[in-house]
């Protein structure tokens, strides 16, 4: 429509008198089409701004998970993010994810790092966390879990707290709680039980595996998974503490002659995000998220138990063995609770006030605990603070007992096993 008007505009230069009005008055015309024109256009916009802002891009989630190269890893997480995520939010938001070892991220870092936002979600092995703050791992102590029950009877006390926790400490939502399958002992030689551990060096993972095995008097060796198998082939150590089917699939089946069923620990992990982060979400994705989260770790528990189950058959040659290698290892059947030899053992960094230490008795393994009320890190038994130990039992809630800080008598007190008859 332009030129139009530049040539009826030329034009009128040209004329003169009633020729020359004639021609302006069609100028004129053009200029009022025009801006009728732009008009539309302007209303046009307007229209179609709302379906512009619908259009936005999706939101994306930069995650980091678990331990890569592990089936709960690559089997579950990745899959939840990477497809589930954007059809459970309606394509609102995308994930990435991406394991933390092969993130340059150390697992006693993640916490830290949240805390900052630097990793706005992630998935935190509290096994490693523990390091920092004993407290962390309460939920799967060594020995107090024999079997998946026992563990979530354990997991339901201790959310509120935990959840507590890392909102006051790291500023971490708390979304789901995962755990890996029972970490069972293997032996290149016969055992009875746990007390057969005596003496022996045995391979571990985490802080607390290895105050259990000094518990027993063995000798705790810790050494990488992928390792385990050439050091019970060579003699590093004589036995082993690791999951039933990952450690057929690493050939421990082949090294070790008899394991255990009984759960030394879970290696448990927290999925969390900073507060920030999550804040951030609209309401909506908040919610599918909680609801698919949920799915996710239920998902992941009933993976566990058959991983264990499974791994259990594997080693012993059953016909119920599917996904490993058939072995011919002995299951060594024990009982810790069966009216003729219990071991009753509390890992060092976690002592009672009341305990065997000041005459009085030490609870049955299984048993779900209080938290505990005197509290001292690995390797780091120093007193809190006066202000931090009044901070920490006021956020207790009404059914813990109030901390104290350890003393040397305190860190002794029932940090070593009871064999009765």
């Amino acid at each position: 429509m332009q030129p139009q008007v530049t040539v009826c505009c030329r034009r009128a230069y040209h004329f003169r008198g009633v020729a020359a009005l004639t021609f302006a008055f069609r100028a004129l015309r053009c200029l009022a089409g025009m801006a009728q024109a732009a008009w539309l256009l302007l209303l046009a916009g307007l229209g179609t701004a709302p379906v512009r802002a619908a259009e936005a891009p999706p939101i994306l989630l930069r995650v980091v998970g678990g331990h890569d190269g592990i089936g709960q890893y690559l089997d579950q997480e990745v899959p939840f993010w990477t497809r589930r995520v954007p059809e459970l939010t309606g394509g609102q938001a995308v994930a990435t994810i991406a394991p933390f070892d092969r993130s340059g991220i150390r697992g006693e870092e993640m916490l830290k790092l949240m805390r900052l936002g630097v990793v706005p979600f992630g998935t935190v092995p509290l096994g490693l966390a523990a390091a920092n703050d004993p407290e962390l791992n309460a939920i799967d102590l060594p020995a107090l879990s024999p079997d998946l029950a026992t563990l979530g009877r354990m997991v339901a006390l201790w959310w509120p707290h935990l959840a507590a926790v890392l909102r006051e400490r790291y500023g971490v939502e708390l979304l789901a709680i995962y755990t890996h399958a029972a970490q069972v002992v293997f032996c290149r030689e016969p055992f009875t039980g746990l007390a057969d551990l005596a003496g022996r060096r045995v391979r571990t993972s985490s802080v607390g595996q290895s105050e259990l095995v000094t518990a027993l008097r063995g000798v705790p060796v810790v050494i990488p998974f992928a390792e385990t198998a050439a050091a019970l082939r060579g003699g590093v150590v004589e036995c082993a503490i690791t999951g039933a089917l990952v450690g057929n699939r690493i050939g421990l089946h082949q090294e070790a002659s008899h394991v255990s069923p009984l759960s030394i620990s879970w290696l448990v992990s927290i999925f969390g995000a900073n507060q920030a982060a999550w804040a951030a979400l609209p309401e909506t994705v908040r919610t599918r998220l909680r609801d698919g989260l949920a799915q996710l770790q239920q998902e992941i528990w009933e993976k566990a138990d058959r991983d264990g189950r499974e791994g259990l058959a594997c080693n012993a040659g059953l016909p119920d063995c599917l996904a490993g290698r058939r072995g011919r290892m002995r299951i060594v059947r024990e009982n810790w609770v069966d009216g003729t030899r219990r071991t009753q053992c509390w890992p060092r960094p976690w002592c009672r006030t009341g305990s065997s230490a000041a005459g009085g008795t030490a609870p049955s393994p299984g048993t779900a605990l209080p938290p505990p009320s005197c509290i001292s890190g690995p390797r780091r038994n120093r007193p809190f603070q006066a202000e931090d130990a009044a901070r920490r039992r006021h956020r207790a809630p009404a059914w813990m007992p109030a901390r104290r800080p350890c003393s040397a008598a305190a860190a002794s007190c029932a940090c070593f096993p009871i064999l009765t008859p």
